[in-house]
């Protein structure tokens, strides 16, 4: 996501998004995920050099990245979207407090999972597969993405409020999808989010995507797995319960009675009796489209 908070700090985006061929540009990539430059000059019928003037000025703002990979004739430059998610606001915000903690995959604290499963590093899978024994093995700790098909993981999140700092908003972003056999993008699952057993809500992942290879996903990972999931942001104040801003439930701080001394145990889970069983994939650093672990904000006065 990429948030402008001061209007004239973005006059650059803005510029960029001034043009009719850069806006198709962003929607080619958002359909393709990833295109070199010869096929945006193809699909957009312009030449190579005005693409490349086009891809330069939406790079520069951080719309874009664009990175240099092997082809069968020489290198080539290819061009994906940086973030999926542009926000300015209107109204300038007072700065706010809050104190951030990143937590990686393998750092669950209780699990209690089915097949298919398993975890990897960005190396090698850690045990074997849909196996859930090796969730408990020592070596989990260093995962940095795993899946299973129904069950739980829980996380124990750090609380470093102080007496006296009054929450006024958890927010938690982390790059999830379902868990398939193999990947389908069609593969709907209802996951469940709970906070010290109370539950905030749910969002209905659309499928296990493997169309394309993850960003970030190593090199040794098999193509028919899952290579990418979705950045959702999960947020609770005093009004709800939301996820990317849409609300999901009526759950809000005020029900969560958090203060200084409060454990904060979250949990993600797939129940067997839901509509959708389609499981789910957590990715973490060196894997997916993000590279980025299970980030954690507490936000405070």
């Amino acid at each position: 996501m990429i948030l402008i908070d001061d209007l004239r700090e973005g006059l650059k985006t803005f510029k960029a998004l001034s043009s009719e061929s850069r806006i198709k540009i962003l929607e080619l990539l958002s359909v393709y995920h990833k295109l070199n430059m010869n096929e945006l000059a193809e699909k957009l019928d312009l030449t190579n050099g005005a693409i490349t003037s086009h891809v330069k000025k939406l790079e520069e703002c951080g719309l874009i990245k664009v990175s240099t990979e092997a082809a069968s004739r020489g290198n080539q430059k290819l061009c994906y979207l940086h973030e999926d998610k542009l926000i300015f606001n209107l109204k300038k915000k007072t700065e706010e407090k809050f104190y951030q903690s990143e937590i990686a995959v393998g750092h669950f604290s209780d699990y209690d999972i089915y097949p298919t499963c398993g975890l990897a590093n960005k190396e090698h899978i850690i045990g074997e597969f849909d196996d859930p024994s090796y969730f408990a093995d020592p070596a989990r700790i260093n995962s940095q993405i795993l899946w299973f098909s129904k069950g739980f993981i829980e996380y124990r999140l750090p609380n470093y409020l102080k007496p006296g700092q009054e929450l006024i908003e958890l927010q938690i972003s982390m790059e999830i999808s379902s868990e398939a056999p193999g990947v389908c993008s069609e593969w709907p699952s209802d996951i469940f989010f709970y906070l010290n057993e109370l539950k905030l809500g749910s969002w209905t992942s659309p499928g296990d995507f493997g169309e394309t290879k993850g960003i970030f996903t190593p090199s040794w990972w098999y193509p028919n797995w899952n290579q990418y999931g979705l950045l959702k942001l999960l947020s609770v104040n005093k009004y709800g319960t939301f996820i990317d801003g849409s609300k999901i439930s009526e759950m809000n701080l005020t029900d969560l009675n958090i203060d200084h001394k409060s454990k904060l145990k979250f949990k993600l889970v797939v129940p067997e009796m839901k509509d959708h069983l389609g499981g789910l994939t957590i990715f973490g650093k060196n894997f997916g489209n993000y590279n980025q672990n299970i980030y954690m904000r507490l936000i405070y006065k």
